[in-house]
């Protein structure tokens, strides 16, 4: 599939090549446990549920589009994630994917630290309770009032993206007599198999300090001549929805030698390097992601061997999954609007949501899962897009999928694997209202997010 998009948009109702999507499963009414949150079944009546509640209830009362989120699996998530590491390693949930007061209470809860990369996630962070310590400041930006703000609350890192960020830092954290715990974070120059806007380690790109002509060597000699830092390790991150970790190892291999020539240089073994986030989950039943416990495994016997080789003690290793704990525990329900078949083609399937809260499809040529969860079927299945409703004909939700035939207007669909960036990136394009976020967990459901109203759209428009 290509990886990139032509300046005109895509082709509207254009015919994909043989083998673009795959055959329909052999019953449509099958749910794939490995792309729904753990909670979701259908019941006796054919009725999806989450949580113990059915889907048609949470619609009525929730209205749909409407993002749910099964707590319980986001929370044993968080415990697989802290158990595979274990107590000699630290696990950074990505705020990025998706965060708000109820999720950094239950990172707080669950023992998981907190990865922010704005000054809106520093406060919604702090607000929610998530101690300073516990918490690492990312950005290839930041400004000087959020230095200021992180290092005046004490966060336990702050990210160093490159050598003007050094300066500012060290420059800010002096002025207030303190000395504040960095990372430098390094681009190694991996090609993650991923799709070109997620790769973040090539070197031509905005992230980082690249390890090529001794740039990031220098920026740690820079580093530790500076009073107002403590530098503690070296960052690396190589992408997002990465299934292979022969990156992770070259990765790991290329910044455990900068630690060997940080040790010969400067006398100093850094103690700690961060490996990032970016590990894959499982969007269709065509992809196969790793459980916590191999990706640990991998990671400590990856960075075991190379500093054994180098002669350097192991260093702590911190990891920042984000996706791979929100990803997987939430699903987007729509209602079915107009149903426009195209003979020969594809049968379009618009709902009453769209692009402003998934735009992953248009982005970033994401695939999704699609399911009627309303009721069950029997009807043959047919090749459907689902499209959103607004007036753009990039607006595609599930580019390629199958549905019952008999699907009819007012039934309800969803689309799981959507607890990582849909509302992060949401928006209000056409003017429309940003979804609520809803936490289901045993036979109970609240609103963590709410639903935008329109009111909320015109207390922003000044006149």
């Amino acid at each position: 599939m290509s990886r990139s998009a032509h300046p005109a948009g895509p082709r509207h109702a254009d015919v994909y090549p043989e083998g673009h999507y795959t055959a329909p499963a052999a019953d449509l009414n099958v749910l794939d446990e490995k792309v729904w949150a753990r909670t979701v079944r259908r019941n006796s009546d054919g009725v999806v549920t989450v949580g113990g509640i059915e889907v048609s209830r949470l619609a009525e009362e929730f209205g749909t589009p409407a993002y749910f989120l099964d707590e319980a699996d986001f929370r044993a998530r968080c415990r697989a994630w802290a158990d595979a590491f274990g107590p000699d390693a630290d696990v950074f949930y990505a705020g990025k994917a998706f965060l708000s007061r109820a999720v950094v209470r239950w990172l707080k809860e669950e023992g998981l630290n907190l990865d922010v990369c704005s000054g809106g996630e520093l406060t919604t962070a702090l607000d929610a309770g998530m101690p300073a310590e516990r918490i690492a400041f990312h950005g290839n930006n930041k400004s000087a009032e959020e230095i200021e703000r992180a290092v005046r609350v004490g966060v336990g890192r702050i990210v160093l993206d490159s050598f003007q960020e050094i300066v500012r830092v060290a420059h800010i954290a002096q002025s207030m007599g303190k000395r504040q715990r960095v990372q430098i974070r390094v681009t190694v120059g991996v090609e993650a198999h991923t799709h070109e806007f997620i790769a973040t380690a090539h070197e031509d790109q905005k992230f980082g300090i690249a390890l090529a002509d001794g740039l990031a060597a220098e920026a740690v000699r820079r580093a530790l001549r500076l009073d107002g830092l403590e530098l503690i390790g070296i960052h690396s991150h190589i992408g997002s929805q990465i299934f292979d970790m022969a990156g992770f190892e070259v990765s790991a291999r290329r910044v455990v030698q900068l630690l060997a020539e940080v040790r010969d240089e400067h006398g100093v073994e850094l103690p700690e390097i961060d490996l990032g986030g970016g590990l894959g989950i499982a969007y269709t039943s065509e992809d196969d992601p790793s459980e916590p416990h191999e990706i640990a495994k991998a990671l400590h016997e990856i960075v075991s061997r190379e500093c054994e080789a180098a002669g350097l003690a192991t260093p702590r290793i911190s990891v920042e999954p984000g996706r791979a704990i929100v990803g997987p525990t939430a699903f987007t329900l729509y209602e079915v609007g107009t149903i426009k078949p195209l003979e020969g083609l594809r049968t379009y399937v618009s709902v009453d949501g769209g692009m402003s809260d998934n735009i992953r499809t248009a982005l970033y040529d994401a695939e999704y899962s699609v399911a009627l969860v309303s009721r069950t079927s029997d009807a043959e299945p047919m090749l459907v897009r689902v499209v959103g409703k607004h007036c753009e004909s990039g607006d595609i939700v599930v580019r390629d999928a199958f549905l019952p035939a008999d699907l009819a207007p007012g039934d309800l669909i969803a689309v799981p694997a959507t607890g990582a960036y849909c509302r992060s990136m949401a928006s209000n394009y056409n003017h429309s209202l940003r979804p609520p976020v809803v936490a289901v967990n045993d036979g109970q459901a609240r609103v963590i997010v709410r639903r935008e109203t329109e009111e909320d759209l015109l207390r922003l428009d000044v006149g």
